[in-house]
């Protein structure tokens, strides 16, 4: 998100206090220019873009809030839209007014595959849309208040990331039962393109699984909020929590991922 906003010509500042070397390599690599402490980022810039995962967002919300920022926020994280309003009004107390963002699709390096969906304070909406309009990261600007964004985008995180729980859960019982290869070649005739047919993309759920557990989490509360059964995101949670040791480690294999859930039901029986 930072790399596209550079793109497109803004200047734009990160608070590298307390963040790694590997952190500190990859902002420059972008072109980012370096802060350090919360408090010089937001005297420096009227409006602030929040992307972390979905159990940090409030909290840095608050580190925001406690500098006394009363520019435009964008949360563009993976958070429930009960979660966004908690965020809005800890921010109102400042004075900032908050832009719901919601990210959809890979990491924006070709045209059309990825979108910021937006929605919130009109004025305050426009120079966010502004920003982003024209780079690969586009913009879709939904009428109405702050939570749908965030609505949107989890229910698209739903359906496409517990398809890959699901996908590993069944290849476990298959692999449980000596007919994994079996099964990886009828889903392949069946379902071709699925984490089930494909092992290679089934395993990149491993590298992420740290980031999608909390996000199932921020799912079930939502389904709760609207009346609707949470326990698919709790069960999908439970699944990505078991791979958390792989974050960010791009040579995990699915037959690995599969053999550690089968481990831990062993371990559990």
């Amino acid at each position: 998100m930072a790399a596209q906003a550079v793109a497109a010509g803004a200047r734009v500042w990160w608070s590298a206090e307390g963040r790694s070397a590997a952190t500190r390599e990859r902002a420059e690599r972008i072109g980012l220019a370096a802060v350090g402490s919360m408090a010089e980022l937001t005297a420096r810039c009227g409006l602030v873009l929040s992307v972390c995962p979905p159990a940090a967002a409030l909290d840095v919300a608050r580190q925001v809030a406690a500098t006394g920022f009363d520019g435009v926020y964008v949360d563009a994280n993976a958070v429930s839209p009960r979660r966004m309003e908690q965020i809005a009004d800890t921010l109102a107390d400042s004075g900032a007014t908050l832009v719901d963002g919601g990210i959809t699709g890979p990491p924006p390096r070709t045209t059309g595959t990825t979108r910021l969906y937006l929605s919130g304070d009109a004025p305050s909406v426009e120079p966010v849309r502004a920003l982003f309009a024209g780079t690969l990261l586009t913009p879709v600007v939904l009428d109405g208040p702050v939570g749908r964004a965030s609505a949107l985008k989890l229910a698209f995180a739903a359906y496409n990331k517990i398809s890959y729980a699901l996908a590993a859960e069944a290849s476990a019982l298959a692999a449980d039962h000596g007919v994994l290869d079996d099964f990886r070649d009828l889903t392949a005739q069946l379902l071709p393109g699925t984490p089930l047919a494909a092992p290679d993309r089934l395993a990149s759920a491993g590298p992420k699984a740290w980031r999608w557990e909390p996000e199932m989490r921020e799912i079930a509360e939502a389904w709760r909020d609207s009346g609707l059964p949470g326990t698919f995101a709790d069960a999908a949670a439970r699944t990505f929590a078991r791979w958390e040791e792989h974050k960010d480690a791009p040579t995990v294999t699915s037959d690995r991922l599969i053999a550690e859930l089968l481990d831990e039901r062993h371990g559990a029986a």
